[in-house]
């Protein structure tokens, strides 16, 4: 397989890394707008052959599109923040390539009712073009990363095999992750982090549809495995928006343990406009405040040795099975330590990254097939579960 990787921040090292020892892999192209941050990881990969630098610029469709053409490749895998999902998206679409992202194209809030009803969703411009796809014969593969990705299989797996009738599948995201040093640093890309935490979070409910509710609402303690007890939030994620599609269920929701201290700097980004994505003019430059509060920032792809702790990502199913109640939580636990070792990325990217190299390896060997624009539910989940302890990130379940 022959892979243009668009963005190589932290979770695009961390595939990389994944992807050197897979001889299936035969190049992965490290296209990045930073140069000199991509020719950083190549030089720690140490293959100059099977991993070449190309500056991208992904605003751009064309020039996506050029480097695709320029190594002929079988997938463009999408790692960067997802404001450029629409330009990588069509991009792979024009040249006929295969397509993979971590993250949807963006939502935009219902104008008029925002905490109550959804607007533009998570996904609708790649879903509007699916029937495109399908016609095309080409595979769009959405919101594989952990979560969404390895959460979203977990799903199926629960529907296909441990219930009868799913009441709910909740997904759960907790750490007990510290940072060494600093008094406020994210381990994952403050931009996207800014996104799916201020946005009115979505939930799904049978009899309702998708619908909206205020950022941190409904908390409730969840008891993670080798964590302990988190107070979780409602957050805009993708799986609400995608489990719904192919798994039957009353009720679909994700919730995060961000913390009070974290909780109370979004707000105050908000407060001030930080979060503001568009550009605005500040002493004759044009500038979005978010880029802004990403650049004060630590890169989180260079925090890992700073970092302790681990982190846990999960889906909660409820239900029935053979007419009795079940409550089942499989998941995934990352130590920080075990990941810098193994792959020289911190627990959260790497966490991240796993889930798109085995998806690759199982679309490389025919194991998942399909055209059109599929989410992580639209294929047998027993493979990918196979996979991930060979990978270094075993699965566990625990009945609730």
């Amino acid at each position: 397989m022959k892979v243009l990787l668009i963005g190589v921040g932290g979770v695009g090292e961390a595939i990389a890394a994944m992807a050197k020892p897979r001889k299936w892999v035969e190049l992965m192209v490290l296209a990045e707008y930073n140069v000199k941050r991509a020719e950083e990881v190549q030089k720690k990969l140490g293959d100059l052959q099977k991993f070449p630098v190309e500056f991208v610029d992904a605003s751009k469709q064309e020039s996506i599109e050029a480097l695709a053409k320029k190594y002929n490749v079988d997938l463009i895998m999408n790692a960067v923040d997802p404001i450029y999902n629409e330009q990588i998206f069509d991009a792979a679409y024009h040249v006929g390539t295969k397509y993979m992202d971590m993250a949807m194209t963006l939502s935009k809030p219902h104008p008029n009712d925002p905490f109550n009803k959804t607007g533009v969703k998570l996904g609708d411009y790649q879903f509007e073009k699916a029937a495109d796809w399908e016609k095309k014969n080409l595979l769009a593969l959405v919101g594989f990363g952990v979560e969404p990705g390895m959460a979203d299989v977990f799903a199926r797996y629960a529907a296909d095999h441990l219930f009868d009738e799913i009441d709910e599948v909740g997904i759960r995201d907790g750490a007990n992750i510290t940072i060494d040093g600093y008094e406020f640093a994210p381990n994952f890309s403050i931009w996207t982090t800014i996104e799916e935490c201020l946005n009115p979070p979505v939930i799904y409910q049978e009899d309702r549809g998708w619908f909206t509710t205020a950022p941190f609402s409904e908390p409730e303690v969840f008891d993670f495995p080798e964590i302990g007890p988190v107070e979780v939030v409602n957050v805009e994620h993708e799986e609400v928006l995608l489990v719904p599609r192919w798994v039957k269920t009353k009720r679909a929701t994700f919730k995060y343990g961000l913390g009070d201290e974290f909780i109370d700097v979004l707000k105050t980004l908000h407060k001030l406009g930080l979060d503001n994505k568009e550009k605005i003019s500040v002493k004759g430059v044009q500038v979005a405040p978010r880029d802004v509060v990403a650049a004060c920032l630590p890169d989180p792809a260079h925090l890992g040795e700073k970092m302790k702790g681990k982190t846990c990502a999960g889906t909660y199913v409820t239900g029935t099975k053979d007419g009795k109640k079940r409550a089942v939580y499989l998941y995934q636990v990352a130590d920080n330590e075990q990941c810098m070792q193994a792959w020289g990325c911190q627990a959260v990217v790497a966490q991240t990254a796993f889930s798109a190299v085995i998806a690759m390896d199982l679309l490389e060997h025919g194991q998942w097939t399909g055209a059109g624009v599929l989410g992580p539910e639209a294929f047998e989940p027993t493979v990918f579960m196979e996979k991930m302890a060979d990978y270094g990130f075993p699965y566990g379940m625990r009945e609730m």
